[in-house]
């Protein structure tokens, strides 16, 4: 379809009824969607721009490790935990509801000495309690009024709110998770921003593999959401994180069961964050294998050790990680 043709579409909307509908052909919505920039990464392909995405996890995990990480990648248009950033350096509006300032400093310094410096455009918003009114009985309306200005006014490009249940506290009940994700994507279009939203699980069975239902609120938050990622614990090794790709729009699934990513929490010079390991099945880090399970193998890894193979061809022949082949040595040693 030509120019011509797309402003032919144009008219024909400004003619039709007055609703709350917007309506062309399939061929004058690609065209109109030609103008307008492809999507680019913000987290790999975990998190695009102008996407509504999800982190959630059970708690003490390091959702808001995280997301301090990747806010600071975001303000800085660097990328981290082995995962791009496509983006110029943009300014991160992060919602703290968590920490204390004093708890804040306590992550990004070491022992309150040597501190992390950030760049200008992170930014950390937490409650204001003098202005918070005892006799306000909609806390909850005024909070998404100031969170709609407060990104307004700063404007920053970027949002992360940690956590949801502070936006919303009955999220785990349809019909209030459904209005939060429709006030939330109201607001992403309004100002044409991307948002990150961290959520907890409810207690989860450790022997399933992370899934949409592990979310509170699940259906009408993954429903309303782009993009949705989690973070699990490893049961093979109590220091390990891992991180899976849960919904996805723009890409297919990546980092699905059978690729998740290892991580372990660390404090580089003086920040606070994930570092990449490697890429492993999520079955291995289930609480569901028994033990004579787990002895059994180590015991072939150790066979196969004796006869001069090494790490990465044991974990091909048993199907299974390098990193795995390493733990169960060493545990043998």
């Amino acid at each position: 379809m030509n120019l011509k043709n797309l402003e032919n579409e144009l008219k024909k909307e400004l003619e039709q009824p007055n609703t709350l509908f917007k309506t062309m052909s399939g061929n004058g919505w690609i065209d109109f969607a030609k103008n307008n920039p492809i999507p680019k990464m913000l987290f790999g392909e975990l998190w695009y721009e102008k996407e509504i995405c999800i982190l959630f996890s059970d708690t003490n995990l390091g959702k808001s490790i995280l997301s301090v990480q990747i806010a600071n990648s975001i303000s800085k248009g660097i990328s981290t935990a082995n995962l791009t950033n496509q983006c110029e350096a943009q300014k991160v509006l992060y919602l703290d509801f968590e920490l204390t300032a004093k708890q804040f400093e306590n992550r990004y310094s070491e022992e309150f000495q040597n501190h992390y410096v950030f760049n200008e455009n992170f930014l950390r918003s937490e409650l204001d309690l003098e202005k918070i009114r005892n006799d306000n009985s909609d806390f909850e309306e005024e909070l998404l009024k100031s969170l709609e200005s407060e990104i307004a006014f700063h404007m920053a490009k970027v949002v992360i709110v940690d956590n949801i249940t502070y936006l919303k506290n009955e999220t785990e009940k349809a019909k209030d998770a459904l209005r939060l994700m429709k006030i939330l994507n109201s607001i992403k279009k309004k100002l044409d921003i991307s948002i990150l939203v961290l959520a907890h699980t409810p207690k989860r069975d450790a022997s399933k593999p992370i899934s949409k239902n592990d979310v509170s609120g699940s259906k009408n938050i993954m429903n309303f959401c782009d993009s949705s990622f989690a973070i699990g614990e490893s049961f093979s090794n109590n220091e390990y994180r891992y991180i899976k790709q849960i919904k996805e729009r723009n890409v297919s699934k990546i980092y699905h069961s059978d690729n998740i990513i290892i991580y372990r929490i660390a404090k580089i010079n003086s920040f606070l964050q994930f570092e990449f390991i490697e890429y492993d099945t999520e079955s291995e880090h289930l609480i569901h294998r028994v033990k004579t399970d787990i002895v059994e193998r180590n015991e072939k890894i150790r066979e196969l050790h004796k006869t001069g193979m090494n790490n990465c061809e044991i974990g091909r022949q048993l199907n299974i990680s390098e990193g795995t082949v390493r733990i169960a040595l060493s545990q043998n040693n």
